[in-house]
């Protein structure tokens, strides 16, 4: 018998062995949508968890050009608790809704000509559970965790290759956004042992992805004061009262040093009408999704909040409103019934659920960064440069604790001869990162600059510089 046949037959004997509670549907058509879809659209769950307990919904977008050849990505949106939802309508998705002329009724969808699926085939999936339309059989099952939603991310992965053999030989990228940003890594290094202690199928990792992301908590939140410094929006006075007060940590500050609480008073009285993630956009009140994971209520207390003191403003300004869209989109059961939806399995769909009993069990992902390096990996790391809840400064600070080796200065990157952002490349051996920061864009940033952003991605992918 040879190798091959041998192989085939192993991958059969595996995907027999895993294929209990996993289930997957081509969707043709989508409520919302006139005509066929000119897309290749699957939902499915796979189980994982002991006895499959854990059911894990996912939404995979073949590629719109060459689906056998282009790399597969693995879509980790923020939260934890929001669905892949947000990233197929609203970020890197081939659609999205119509959210100008929506009026109440069922909302109208529309292609999005930037979608990275013009590029990759994607997944997109609703984890930890609990998320959009996973769910558990048992109520234990319903508890996660950074480590124990890791771990269920890889088995569900490995097992979605197993039911898609056509797609093991792809080259595989690990993306997260905003709190998946912190799991990219823990997820790629599953995969890592994963391979390395021979399980099968054996992945062809090629690298991961992290956008706005968060990686270490005091780093990435104590680099929000500086940014709002850097950005104009407060004063000389109070950064440096603050900084020399609170001794750069203003992220879970000690409640006892009242020169310091004094001190980021001031600051959040400036900062309490800017709108975190883009701080361009009006702030149009608690309508948006808001991440736990982002930890703004340790860096400022909620006291005082000014929600309710906010004026109104034109709808087409605030694009808190439009996450309201998506809710109705999923919770009309003729969408439900076109996903494939098991009945009985969720009562109300919200886009990000902040109920989910999750233990941000990891801090810090540093530590797998510096493991990971010592592969041959390669990463990109973007931010949207007008993002104050995951500021780009943050990513350059725990960049440089990498002890990488800059192959590439601090430089523009353009699409279409104008400035999109600014790139730094850095290397050690044959691992190699990418940090790009995208002008104009907020915490999702291809929802604010979805053309840069797809020719970003495609450039990196294609291992040509940005």
């Amino acid at each position: 018998m040879n190798a091959i046949r041998l192989y085939g037959l192993l991958l059969l004997l595996l995907l027999l062995l895993f294929n209990n509670g996993a289930s997957q549907a081509i969707i043709k058509t989508l409520p919302g949508y006139s005509g066929d879809l000119p897309f290749k659209l699957e939902t499915g769950y796979i189980g994982v968890g002991e006895n499959e307990e854990v059911q894990l919904f996912y939404y995979f977008i073949q590629s719109e050009s060459k689906p056998s050849m282009d790399p597969l990505l693995l879509w980790m949106t923020g939260g934890p608790g929001c669905s892949g939802v947000v990233g197929f309508f609203y970020d890197i998705g081939p659609c999205t809704f119509d959210v100008e002329n929506f009026d109440g009724s069922l909302p109208s969808i529309i292609l999005n000509p930037y979608s990275w699926t013009k590029v990759a085939n994607i997944i997109f999936i609703d984890a930890p559970v609990g998320t959009g339309f996973s769910y558990a059989n048992t109520s234990q099952g319903y508890f996660s965790s950074d480590i124990k939603s890791a771990k269920d991310i890889f088995t569900f992965l490995r097992k979605w290759l197993l039911n898609h053999p056509m797609f093991i030989k792809n080259r595989l990228y690990i993306a997260g956004e905003s709190y998946g940003g912190k799991l990219a890594p823990m997820v790629a290094m599953e995969i890592l042992q994963g391979n390395e202690a021979r399980l099968q199928p054996q992945m062809s990792f090629q690298g991961y992805i992290i956008g706005n992301g968060l990686t270490d908590s005091n780093i990435d939140f104590n680099a929000r004061i500086p940014y709002a410094h850097r950005m104009a929006l407060i004063s000389d006075e109070y950064f440096e009262l603050a900084k020399i007060n609170c001794e750069g940590k203003y992220y879970n500050h000690d409640p006892n040093n009242l020169q310091c609480t004094y001190a980021l008073q001031r600051i959040q009285e400036c900062l309490s009408h800017i709108n975190q993630v883009q701080i361009l956009d009006p702030k149009c009140g608690n309508r948006a999704p808001k991440p736990d994971g982002l930890g703004w209520d340790q860096t400022f207390s909620k006291e005082n909040s000014i929600d309710h003191l906010v004026l109104p403003t034109a709808e087409g300004e605030c694009h808190d409103q439009d996450y309201v869209v998506s809710d109705d989109w999923a919770n009309d059961q003729t969408v439900q019934e076109a996903l494939h939806i098991r009945k009985g399995t969720i009562t109300r769909w919200t886009t990000c659920y902040d109920g989910i009993s999750y233990k941000q069990n990891v801090e810090s992902v540093l530590e797998y960064h510096k493991i990971l390096i010592k592969k041959g990996y390669h990463v990109l790391v973007f931010n949207g440069d007008h993002d104050m809840a995951a500021p780009y400064m943050g990513p350059l600070k725990w960049i440089r604790i990498l002890n990488l080796t800059i192959a590439d200065n601090w430089r523009p990157w353009l699409v279409n001869g104008q400035v999109a952002g600014y790139t730094e490349k850095y290397k050690k051996n044959d691992f190699d990162l990418t940090f790009a920061t995208v002008k104009g864009a907020g915490h999702t940033a291809s929802r604010y600059k979805p053309k840069e952003c797809l020719t970003m991605l495609h450039r990196w992918l294609s291992r040509r510089p940005l």
